[in-house]
């Protein structure tokens, strides 16, 4: 074993020996380093500790009269007690020993590193309750430190900010505005308006009927009134282009949710899964004037970069689409043996029965005659048909739904002379006299639905041109 022993000894004193070389060679560098860029060492040496303010390590007092300090506060008492201490044993007229002298040192280091970063010498420090002091680079660092959280960003006055979710009944240029996130941002114009109108005599009265505001209903009224005239911005991060930021009339809505059109979605990049939204509020007379220009989401409706659309419908709006337009495919040739079906003074009196959406009831069952689209609707919200129903609707005369070149299918003859000429999907009666007394075409109620809305679009649109 011995020669086994001495070999292990030599091993162990070569790997001290290497050690001790690489430590030498980065002293080595390092000062290398200081000679080339004429750095002192000295100056990484403090002679002087800053201190805080005492607005950034408070003393706040809570009930009962107990006083609670900030963290930092008792690193600084350590810092000055152990140097105060120090100085007393340099002092000529007392003769300290060395070592003693050099074990405070070492604790006044220690204290000023606690200060500095709680973490640096490995343990965190613990208070007497096992909690980790809060050192100053933990003030200043990280995302709610002292730079990011108030120096580099601070928050926005007149700003909120929620999730947001679909408001399918709201108009393009609407959005649903949650009630305590619109009692907030219109608060000022709120309480300006409640002593203009005589319902607060002062501001300490208006602000008492806000807090109270489900007892005070006029809160609410007026609140209306403020937001009628005050467009809002709505901000999804990142705004990577115009698109991203647009101006919205606020709507009252119930919730803690922002609502949202969703034709609007794409220009912000967002869905309704999670997103949240910001809310700002224009001020000033010309940051309205130009939200309402410029930055209202019924004007921005192509991409500023491409030219292209960006309020088409997608997923949801194009499966209701879908479901409102696809009606029933059968046309009237898979039932001209049914001759009741095509007679509509045969089903004048129709009692509104309820109808079967299948497709395959058109050998059992007429088809409905409507004199107008109001008499389908209604009789669709009393549930006696459906959205896919066929029926027969009667269309204007001045709007010819036949081409000059379109035979019908069938012609049948009353015997009184009057005619009805079946074509593939429209129905013409004309009298003895061969004028055209009605036109009737087969449709469904989705059909009537889908066309409504899309008329009183084009008229809202060519009213606002005008």
């Amino acid at each position: 074993m011995e020669p086994i022993s001495r070999r292990w000894r030599n091993e162990s004193e070569d790997i001290k020996i290497q050690i001790r070389k690489n430590f030498l060679v980065r002293r080595m560098g390092l000062a290398k380093h200081f000679l080339q860029t004429n750095i002192e060492p000295e100056w990484m040496i403090l002679s002087f500790l800053p201190v805080l303010p005492p607005e950034l390590r408070p003393i706040i007092q809570i009930d009962g009269g107990k006083l609670i300090s900030s963290d930092i506060n008792e690193l600084y008492r350590r810092v000055i007690s152990r140097n105060n201490l120090l100085s007393n044993l340099l002092a000529p007229s007392i003769s300290s020993d060395r070592d003693v002298v050099i074990s405070q040192v070492k604790l006044l280091q220690e204290a000023v590193d606690i200060l500095l970063d709680t973490g640096v010498r490995g343990e965190p420090k613990r208070d007497g309750y096992n909690k980790v002091y809060k050192s100053f680079s933990d003030i200043i660092g990280g995302k709610e430190g002292r730079f990011r959280e108030t120096l580099l960003g601070k928050r926005v006055d007149y700003s909120g900010r929620s999730v947001i979710v679909v408001g399918p009944s709201l108009s393009l240029h609407q959005c649903g505005l949650p009630r305590e996130i619109a009692i907030e941002l219109f608060q000022t114009f709120l309480i300006r308006d409640l002593i203009r109108k005589h319902f607060a005599s002062n501001t300490a009265t208006a602000k008492r009927q806000i807090k109270e505001r489900e007892k005070e209903p006029i809160v609410w009224e007026i609140l209306q009134e403020v937001m009628q005239g005050h467009p809002v911005l709505l901000n999804r991060a990142p705004t990577l282009h115009r698109l991203g930021i647009l101006a919205f009339q606020p709507i009252l809505v119930g919730g803690r949710a922002i609502c949202l059109h969703p034709l609007v979605c794409k220009g912000f990049n967002a869905d309704f899964d999670g997103d949240q939204m910001a809310v700002h509020l224009p001020l000033s007379l010309e940051a309205q004037a130009e939200a309402r220009l410029l930055m209202f989401s019924h004007i921005n409706l192509l991409s500023p970069a491409i030219g292209d659309p960006i309020c088409v419908p997608t997923q949801d709006m194009l499966i209701g689409l879908y479901v409102l337009t696809i009606g029933n495919r059968r046309g009237i040739c898979a039932n001209r043996y049914n001759r009741n079906k095509y007679n509509p003074y045969n089903c004048k009196n129709y009692q509104n029965q309820p109808v079967d959406n299948k497709n395959d009831s058109y050998d059992t069952e007429k088809e409905p005659y409507f004199s107008s689209s109001y008499d389908a609707l209604g009789a669709y919200r009393q549930k006696k048909i459906g959205l896919d129903s066929p029926l027969w609707l009667r269309w204007k005369l001045d709007q010819r739904v036949v081409g000059s070149s379109e035979v019908p299918i069938e012609v049948q003859y009353e015997s009184l002379g009057a005619s009805h000429e079946i074509y593939g999907h429209y129905l013409i009666i004309r009298s003895t006299k061969d004028e055209i007394r009605y036109i009737y075409i087969r449709t469904t109620l989705g059909h009537i639905s889908f066309y409504r809305e899309i008329e009183e679009a084009v008229q809202g649109f060519s009213r606002a041109r005008i």
